[in-house]
């Protein structure tokens, strides 16, 4: 779903606003008219439309309107020509929510955009940043939600791919400290003589080499949110040291004589099983449950295969070329290629496959033969894997039955990522004898 709609029949000013708003971390779609502009609002329904107030066939008032029959909710901000303010006048009068006089800044739209929704970029929030609509997608996300608005300690344990910074990064924007640093560091990145000082930092002449004091991360991030990537590499040395800054809030820099309280917020991220490496032996078991304080799991792409297509597709109006911005598309057989395959490198993966199949297509239209998986496994679902001599009806059926169940039985979505109209589901459910919503 995107943040905001900008319709404008300049394509110079579209891109720049489209341009604009998504380095400022807003997800956008674009319209040139009034007709266009609805269509993609139906489709897509947003928080936001941005439209001028003259185009070629019709006014933004007529953008309003129609938007507003759909959602009533969502906010319209216009952009006008100075001879066209006694109009934009009339459409607060009417409903919309502020009007701009062109050229603007866009800094000055934003922060009017901002005010009306009733947020800023650095505290919005980023929670929908995860693209997808599956159940278990959402139930981390109103799971995260609640878990931002307390100051318990977060532990994020899922496959390398599913975007755990990402997560943590929303997790302190939408929480009480976004105004304060969010501070990251690898655990796995500095050699063990190192990894003390990067975290607690040292005093002057603490050991050789040490001419300066240096305040070590959780200092840096004083007021605000920590997060220690890869938790399961930390040397077992230092875990002790870890445990204590948890417990008393309070770290030791090296070479200090006092200790020195922080108030800071830890989240930790994992891709192994840290249960695993407790029975090892590798890591303690009372920092584990010291920082298991709320335990978040971000699910495989494989357990929520019904986003592929829209994380595909997410990443595709993201990387394709910008002239040609809205005409890239992916094929069918890919888009069930996509669908089936495990994905074992999750959403980093399928980022980068899209990227490299932009690279390679000879049109705009991406097909089958650019499937190339990066992991070289190969790793597909059963729907991917047809026996010798299996006919076209019964790989269609079988796709539709995993399409199905991927979205609950829910037909509308089902026809969305099949690529086909709602009818032509319903008439293939009657054909193939599959069950109904509720039987799946």
């Amino acid at each position: 779903m995107s943040d905001v709609l900008v319709v404008d029949d300049e394509s110079g000013m579209r891109a720049a606003l489209d341009a604009s708003f998504r380095r400022s971390g807003w997800r956008v779609m674009t319209a040139g008219g009034v007709t266009e502009a609805l269509s993609k609002f139906r489709q897509a329904p947003c928080r936001l439309v941005v439209t001028d107030m003259r185009m070629g066939d019709g006014d933004g008032l007529d953008v309003m309107q129609g938007v507003r029959q759909i959602a009533p909710e969502t906010a319209v901000i216009f952009l006008t020509a100075y001879g066209n303010v006694p109009e934009a006048v009339q459409a607060i009068k009417e409903g919309a929510c502020n009007y701009l006089m062109k050229p603007v800044l866009f800094e000055q739209l934003e922060e009017v955009a901002q005010r009306i929704l009733g947020r800023n970029t650095a505290a919005q929030d980023k929670l929908n940043e995860f693209v997808g609509s599956s159940a278990s997608l959402r139930t981390l996300v109103a799971q995260a939600r609640r878990v931002a608005q307390t100051e318990a300690d977060i532990l994020i344990e899922a496959e390398s791919g599913t975007g755990k910074e990402l997560l943590a990064r929303m997790l302190h924007r939408v929480s009480s400290r976004a105004s304060r640093p969010f501070v990251a560091v690898n655990c796995s990145a500095f050699p063990e003589s190192l990894l003390e000082s990067e975290l607690f930092g040292h005093v002057r002449g603490a050991f050789t080499g040490a001419i300066t004091s240096k305040p070590g991360k959780f200092l840096l991030a004083d007021g605000g949110t920590l997060l220690l990537d890869e938790i399961g590499e930390m040397p077992q040395s230092l875990q002790p040291k870890l445990l204590r800054v948890l417990q008393e809030r309070e770290i030791d820099r090296l070479g200090d004589t006092r200790p020195v309280p922080i108030d800071v917020r830890v989240i930790a991220t994992t891709n192994r099983s840290l249960t695993e490496q407790i029975q090892a032996g590798v890591f303690r078991r009372d920092l584990y449950y010291r920082l298991n304080v709320v335990p978040l799991t971000i699910p495989p792409l494989r357990d929520r295969r019904s986003d592929i297509p829209e994380l595909a597709q997410f990443f595709l109006r993201q990387y394709e070329p910008r002239l040609q911005r809205g005409q890239y598309s992916i094929s069918a057989e890919l888009a069930s290629a996509l669908f089936a395959y495990d994905w074992p490198g999750n959403a980093r993966e399928l980022e980068n496959f899209i990227r490299r199949a932009l690279a390679l297509a000879h049109g705009t239209n991406l097909g089958i033969e650019l499937f190339q998986p990066d992991s070289g496994l190969h790793t597909f679902s059963a729907i991917a894997a047809p026996a010798p001599g299996q006919t076209l009806q019964d790989m269609e059926r079988r796709l539709l039955q995993s399409t199905l169940q991927a979205t609950s039985g829910n037909r509308t979505r089902t026809a969305e990522l099949m690529g086909v109209s709602l009818r032509t589901v319903r008439n293939k459910i009657r054909e193939y004898g599959l069950p109904p919503r509720e039987a799946i």
